[in-house]
């Protein structure tokens, strides 16, 4: 052991106890900050479920493998980084002594075919990640680069690190074999053999290299512990508790239901709530959830979330990365402030910091922090808001962003959770949903329509439709829920009649509600207006609970028309105590055809695209039902690029419907624009906000000459009914003891 040897390797103690220390600090300082969020008990279990969960998310890479090479990159640059960690502490040693082994392992064939292997993948992976940033790099796509507005000298750096330690590994086992030291056989390590038949024999140059391991990983360490917003380099180590903790403890994302408002880590009661008080969304950084904290800590800039939202893609301010991000700079540059005490009312006064000493108190906190505390999280540029009003409302809901998410960030609450601030409390708002907001109250439909005229849509029908009159029939099986929109929408009332006169030719047993039914809610509340959810919902609770008194929960079935129907009604509802068997008119359509109820003998020959409701698809996992109808009626389905779990939106979620797009280009002319890409004769859909939507986007492009006049919006249903209209046999009405045909539904698709 030479003078050099023992001056490197005290220079990489002393760096790596320095890094230690801080890193150590840093991460008691994140925990104490994401603890600023509101809590939330939730989130604590159950603990297997959880854990099982965050184990196969992260070692199976479910979510990563959406995007099979980045997946498989990331993989391998993921285990590297875990299972190389031996080889930072074998690099210490080796510093000193460039014969040094780990003890116990250091000489098993094994290990060093594993450390050859794993650096190797390593090297590899990282490699394809760099080129893959560079090659969809904003300089060359702007908006369509997922990696527009990342932070791009984070990325450069830990690229950097994970390229220059895998390079190190190998440096190291090549110098070792060019001095004869690599105690592994060549089958076992043939790079590091091959390097080392190519390098001098320098024992020095097995101890530079290893330290500069050391350095490379040390000056790591302390650039993420002096910056905790380095997402692409923390979620490394936030990823396994923001994935343990995700909103769902089944492992579902956060998709399907919103968040309940919660205050005080309890469900909000308006009847009891104070303003004073309670928390009422997010009206401040410190109103969202420790786990929104976490959130904004784990974003990793992938950009995958921008790459799907429909308001990014079409030139709207919104990015779900950028709205995340700002969010957590905010958070972390306000931290100091919160920690030391700090509090506003709603007026803007300081209540937390008060007394005699307030000021030597405030004067102990950093400047910045001071002002960050005075910046308002949404408002304009003049106001200086973290959020701008406008990205605030492009958020069509559709889920997206969730979907596509890694590591679990839930993007569609925090944005929710802002608007309800903004209704509840700043009365703050577009102008166009005080009209709904207005409509739904005094009405019960967003159209501000006459509850007598539900069931104007019946009178086209050459059958009665019969309706509820105070006592369900024993042999009654569904309560159809016609919904807003196939009551009053003149479109949407094609798809209503249809799924009806459907169920009548099959013998299904149902009733409707009439004027009994009122809004479900959902504009309402994914504009934010919470209040006037829940007071639609708890009517209509207590009206279904009133019409299937007497029946279990797997009897009370509803059936409906509308994908934000559906949703609402199968997964809101239950937190207000309505539980009932929730499907959509396709599952159920789809299961009438398999058992020959309905059988569609007469070929559509036509060429026919779908477009998957963002809140029966993504939110529900509702996307065979539909093709199979289609495929059921003869029809050739020719799918659009975007489609599944990847559907692009039509623009009506969020109460979008009810808000004008002035930015960029409209979202559902957008959608038509793929549609008829794939040159089809007709585009089906299963939501009526959906046929609105397409239908007015399709008219804009014929208007121009861009779309031939003879391409229709349909809903799947009006095709089963072409279909089973032009030859149903005599014996329809009967089932068959024959085997079912059609393609079996997966799982969450059954009815």
């Amino acid at each position: 052991m030479g003078a050099l040897h023992i001056v490197l390797g005290l220079i990489c103690v002393a760096m790596t106890l320095v890094w230690v220390t801080m890193l150590t600090q840093t991460v008691i300082r994140m925990v104490r900050t994401i603890r600023l969020g509101q809590p939330d008990p939730t989130r604590n279990g159950p603990v297997v479920p959880r854990l099982k969960n965050m184990l196969k998310e992260v070692l199976g890479h479910t979510r990563m493998l959406k995007w099979g090479t980045v997946g498989a990159a990331h993989w391998f640059v993921m285990v590297g980084f875990g299972s190389l960690v031996l080889t930072l502490v074998e690099a210490h040693g080796e510093v000193f002594d460039p014969t040094f082994e780990l003890p116990i392992i250091g000489h098993w064939t094994v290990w060093g075919m594993f450390v050859e292997l794993i650096g190797l993948t390593t090297v590899v992976g990282i490699l394809v990640l760099i080129a893959i940033r560079q090659r969809n790099h904003p300089r060359r796509a702007d908006r369509q680069s997922r990696f527009s507005g990342s932070n791009f000298g984070q990325a450069y750096f830990v690229e950097a690190v994970i390229l220059g330690v895998g390079l190190c590994i190998f440096g190291i086992r090549a110098f070792k074999s060019a001095n004869g030291l690599l105690p592994y056989p060549v089958w076992a390590a043939p790079i590091s053999h091959g390097l080392g038949a190519l390098l001098p024999a320098s024992l020095v140059a097995v101890s530079i290299v290893a330290a500069l391991k050391v350095f490379i990983s040390g000056t790591w360490a302390i650039v993420i512990a002096r910056n905790m917003t380095m997402g692409v380099a923390w979620h490394r180590f936030t990823a396994f508790f923001n994935i343990y903790f995700k909103r769902e403890d089944d492992g579902g994302v956060a998709l399907g239901a919103l968040k309940p408002m919660m205050s005080g880590g309890k469900p909000l009661d308006f009847e009891e709530a104070d303003p004073e008080k309670d928390v009422f969304g997010a009206g401040k950084i410190e109103d969202f959830g420790w786990k929104g904290w976490l959130d904004f800590t784990t974003c990793t800039e992938c950009g995958r979330c921008q790459s799907q939202c429909p308001a990014w893609n079409t030139g709207k301010p919104l990015s779900p990365k950028l709205l995340i991000t700002s969010l957590r700079e905010h958070a972390y540059a306000k931290a100091p402030y919160l920690l030391a005490g700090g509090r506003k009312d709603m007026g803007g006064d300081e209540v937390g910091i008060t007394g005699d000493d307030a000021e030597a108190r405030l004067a102990n906190i950093n400047v910045l922090a001071l002002a960050e505390s005075e910046r308002p999280l949404i408002g304009g540029p003049d106001e200086l808001g973290v959020i701008d009003p406008e990205v605030l409302w492009s958020c069509t809901s559709c889920g997206a962003c969730v979907e596509q998410c890694p590591v679990d960030i839930e993007h569609v609450d925090h944005i929710v959770d802002m608007r309800r601030y903004q209704v509840l409390i700043e009365s703050n708002f577009p102008s166009e949903l005080g009209g709904m907001f207005k409509n739904l109250e005094n009405k019960g439909n967003p159209w501000g329509q006459n509850a007598k005229d539900r069931l104007a849509w019946t009178e086209a029908l050459d059958f009665e439709v019969p309706v509820f009159d105070g006592e369900l029939a024993a042999e009654t099986e569904y309560l159809f829920w016609v919904g807003c929109a196939g009551a009053f929408e003149d479109r949407a009332k094609k798809t209503t009649q249809a799924v009806a006169e459907l169920l009548h030719m099959a013998d299904v047993k149902y009733v409707v509600l009439g004027s009994e039914e009122t809004c479900t809610g959902d504009p309402a509340r994914r504009a934010g207006n919470e209040f006037l959810f829940q007071m639609l919902a708890q009517q209509n609770v207590e009206v279904l609970n009133t019409v299937f008194e007497g029946r279990e929960a797997k009897q009370r079935k509803v059936v409906v028309t509308c994908a934000h129907c559906f949703n609402t009604l199968a997964n809101e509802y239950p937190q207000l105590g309505g539980q009932f068997e929730v499907v959509h008119h396709t599952q159920l359509l789809n299961k009438l055809v398999r058992e020959r109820r309905l059988v569609p003998v007469a070929p559509v020959a036509e060429d026919v695209t779908y477009h998957d409701p963002c809140y029966l698809g993504r939110h529900n996992k509702v996307y065979s039902p539909p093709r199979d109808l289609i495929g059921s009626t003869g029809a050739t389905l020719r799918e659009m690029p975007r489609h599944g779990d990847r559907s692009m939106c039509c623009g009506a979620g969020g109460a979008r419907m009810w808000m004008e797009e002035r930015i960029g280009k409209r979202i559902n002319v957008d959608r038509v624009d793929e549609a008829l890409g794939t040159a089809p004769t007709k585009i089906a859909t299963g939501c009526p906000f959906c046929r609105v939507m397409l239908t007015d986007g399709l008219t804009q492009r014929q208007n121009e000459g861009k779309a031939e006049e003879s391409v229709q919006i349909v809903d799947v249903a009006q095709m089963l009914l072409e279909s089973v209209r032009r030859g149903q046999p005599a014996e329809q009405d009967t089932p068959t003891d024959e085997e079912p045909t059609g393609t079996p539904l997966p799982e969450q698709d059954k009815a």
